[in-house]
């Protein structure tokens, strides 16, 4: 796994223990370990990206790239700290629990796991619910 913090992260955890939850998640999904790189953006650099990659001209939080090959996870998460610090503020919540949820939406992508429908939408929600109880017992605190 490689994290390029090309742009500062205000959340305070950081690659191991991003590292270590996201292999845990792996392993409930019944998903082996290959590889995962994960990059920090501003708003516009990851607008950028978005309209390179997929043709869509407006901000996320979150960009996917899935090269998982079978059950072994590789792939690549492109993350906007901004918009992760707007929305923990619209939200009301710590920007370090969205920083997590965002990570952990991103992977379960990997996984498999769309979220194009209401259906999976909640689907995806739930179990994003469920590994960030988890998340605590890996040092993500926030």
């Amino acid at each position: 796994m490689t994290i390029a913090e090309s742009f500062p992260t205000p959340w305070l955890f950081h690659e191991p223990q991003i590292m270590e939850w996201l292999k845990y998640v792996a392993g409930e999904e019944g998903k082996t370990w290959g590889s995962l790189h994960i990059a920090y953006y501003s708003d516009e650099d990851l607008l950028v990206v978005n309209r390179s990659y997929l043709q869509h001209d407006y901000y996320t939080d979150i960009i996917t790239f899935d090269r998982c090959r079978g059950n072994r996870i590789h792939g690549d998460l492109a993350i906007s700290v901004e918009r992760i610090a707007d929305h923990a503020q619209e939200l009301g919540v710590p920007i370090g629990q969205e920083a997590a949820r965002v990570h952990v939406h991103g992977f379960l992508h990997l996984c498999g796991y769309g979220d194009g429908t209401e259906k999976e939408k909640r689907t995806m929600r739930e179990l994003e619910e469920k590994y960030m109880a988890e998340a605590a017992r890996f040092g993500m605190t926030w």
